[in-house]
């Protein structure tokens, strides 16, 4: 699966909106490792979590 989704890109996880807006670190095959505002790095499984990409302000 593709995802529209690549470092540098800024994000928020809408299952879990207190972390805040996270930065993609990287991402290698469906694994996603994001530094969220809130609590640090967390590594995401793109096939269970859809993030929101937010524009880059």
């Amino acid at each position: 699966m593709q995802y529209d989704l690549e470092p540098g890109n800024f994000v928020v996880n809408p299952l879990e909106k207190n972390w805040g807006i996270g930065q993609i670190q990287s991402i290698i095959k469906n694994m996603a490792t994001v530094n969220f505002q809130n609590c640090g790095k967390k590594v995401i499984n793109l096939e269970n979590v859809t993030l929101e990409k937010i524009s880059n302000e």
